[in-house]
Order: structure tokens, then C-alpha cells, then sequence
């Protein structure tokens, strides 16, 4: 019988997260995500024969409605059917619901969130990212509107020297400050 030789190993090197050491800074947009309750109100559910609003239905319904239910939340009131709604509808239902909910917007959720996004980002600070390599994080849980990465892309290009876009791991070069 023939004895192998022990072979001999290289001694075990610790693990080294290159990327954690690197001057990447990555930021997440959806860690910037409304944390408001949002409450949808849409009128279709308001109108007569799926067409009309009805100034007398409409105010006993506003009336009789539970505004409270709002309260400090963010309420979302549009129109998803096809019919024109009076200005005065809008308008009635912001006086109704003025002292339960936060915030009224006109329109729907998605339109709430690139609207929140394009307030926040109009103010996000983009001075402490001079001159440097920045990872726009993607694949995430919450919805982030294809807006707000344009917008803060747009918002950083004239200060960094890089953007990607995903993970730190697998990233997609965006835009790169020529030398």
C-alpha cells in the first residue's frame, strides 16, 4: 500500500471586503421612501351612473363621510373614471378632510411619490458627494420612481467623478468625469 505524502496548504488568509474599503459611497433611495400612511379617495365611486357628479349627492356624501380615518396620513383623491370632475369636488374634499389627514394631494399614488420625490431631491444636499464615485442602489423592495434616479443622477454628474447604478457587488456605469 502507497502513503501519500501529506500536501501542505497555504496558511488561511482572512476574507477582505475590497468594496467596503473602497471610496465607493452608495446611496439608497428607498430608505427615503414616504413613511406616511397613504389613503386613496377616488371619486368614481362618487358619481351618478359612473358619469356624473351630483352637487347634492356629493355634498351629504362628503357629510356623512368618516374623515377621521385619515388622520395624519397622506389622502390621495383623484378620478379614475372617465368623467369630468367639477373643481368645486376637489375642493370640497380638502375642506372636509383639513383637520384628520397631513397632507391632501390631487392625484394617485404613483403620482404622489414622484411628486415627494422631486420635492426631497430638489432638496438633497449633493456637496458632501464632491468628487466622488457614487452607487446609485437598485433592486429594492419599495417602489422608487424611474424620476427620482434621473433626478438625482441629473442632480449629481456636475459633482462627482462617477454614478453606477445597482449593488456594489454588480454595478452598470453610468457616467464617468472625463480627466
Amino acid at each position: 500500500m502507497k502513503v501519500e505524502k501529506s500536501k501542505k496548504f497555504a496558511p488561511i488568509q482572512p476574507l477582505v471586503n475590497k468594496v467596503q474599503q473602497s471610496d465607493l459611497v452608495t446611496i439608497n433611495l428607498e430608505q427615503y421612501y414616504p413613511q406616511d400612511t397613504l389613503h386613496e379617495f377616488d371619486l368614481k365611486d362618487y358619481l351618478f351612473r359612473g358619469m356624473i357628479l351630483r352637487e347634492k349627492d356629493f355634498r351629504q356624501a362628503v357629510k356623512d363621510h368618516d374623515w377621521s380615518r385619515y388622520q395624519d396620513g397622506v389622502l390621495l383623491v383623484f378620478n379614475s373614471a372617465d368623467a369630468i370632475i367639477p373643481m368645486w369636488a376637489y375642493m370640497l374634499i380638502g375642506v372636509a378632510s383639513s383637520d384628520f389627514a397631513k397632507t391632501v394631494f390631487h392625484g394617485a399614488k404613483e403620482e404622489y411619490i414622484d411628486a415627494y420625490y422631486r420635492d426631497f431631491l430638489a432638496k438633497f444636499d449633493v456637496s458632501p458627494h464632491k468628487d466622488g464615485k457614487i452607487i446609485l442602489k437598485g433592486c429594492g423592495k419599495k417602489p422608487v420612481p424611474p424620476s427620482a434616479y434621473m433626478e438625482l443622477t441629473r442632480r449629481l454628474k456636475p459633482h462627482v467623478q462617477s454614478i453606477m447604478f445597482g449593488e456594489p457587488c454588480s454595478t452598470v456605469p453610468i457616467y464617468k468625469r472625463k480627466k
